[in-house]
């Protein structure tokens, strides 16, 4: 009886922590994906990132961030657990927070921190935005000159039932943006860097995104014809 409770208890207590949060030296905390390939990947591509280039990216998933603490206090108290120059690319789903940190000011010159979190996946995209919405010059410049994001367009896909699949590709993908960045800054090659399969998941957002304008082109033309038709008659 006591046996079957005390292995009952360290089931529980097993099954409790790899359900809260996972430490790694580069998947750095992870409450959300729990998948042994993703964390593979991560650990792999910082550990050759952190070897050739000094820097260290940290990958950070919350669920959301802990109570009664900001953004801003989470970030400082985060930050104190490095001494090596540290990037932090962090997503908090309850808190539908995607940031990048650096505990050094000067390690932002070697990555487009804008450019990583831009809502916009390609310059096409942006210009169609910047029609519909900008309201001077400059509001379209912005938009032009930081389009190519490679998290947000991937976490704005609309995905039924397990949303696990869509967090991981795009911190991956985003995590995979910001140590090419920096390898290049560097004049490093990364052997664990950019494939053709990585890209395949912003290549499906621009698919998805031009064919939902052309669609909506489509449904104007039509309408604007039928309208011009009746008139006519």
């Amino acid at each position: 009886m006591l046996n079957n409770f005390t292995k009952g208890l360290f089931a529980l207590v097993v099954t409790l922590f790899f359900q809260t949060e996972l430490f790694g030296e580069y998947l750095y905390k992870d409450e959300i994906i729990h998948n042994d390939k993703f964390t593979k990947d991560i650990e792999a591509l910082g550990s050759e990132l952190f070897t050739k280039t000094g820097i260290a990216l940290k990958l950070v998933m919350l669920k959301e961030l802990p109570v009664d603490t900001s953004v801003e206090v989470y970030e400082k108290e985060l930050m104190e657990n490095f001494s090596e120059p540290t990037v932090v690319l962090m997503f908090s789903e309850f808190d539908r927070n995607v940031n990048i940190w650096t505990n050094d000011l000067s390690l932002y010159k070697y990555f487009n921190k804008k450019q990583v979190l831009s809502p916009m996946a390609s310059p096409v995209q942006a210009f169609f935005i910047s029609i519909l919405f900008a309201r001077s010059i400059d509001d379209i410049k912005e938009l032009m000159s930081d389009s190519g994001g490679t998290i947000l367009p991937l976490l704005g896909n609309q995905v039924k039932g397990n949303q696990t699949g869509k967090y991981s590709a795009a911190m991956y993908n985003g995590y995979l943006d910001i140590s090419m960045q920096i390898a290049t800054s560097k004049g490093v090659d990364l052997e664990n860097g950019v494939g053709s399969s990585s890209q395949y998941p912003i290549m499906i957002v621009k698919i998805i995104f031009y064919g939902v304008l052309l669609y909506a082109l489509f449904l104007y033309l039509r309408s604007k014809f039928r309208k011009k038709g009746i008139e006519d008659e």
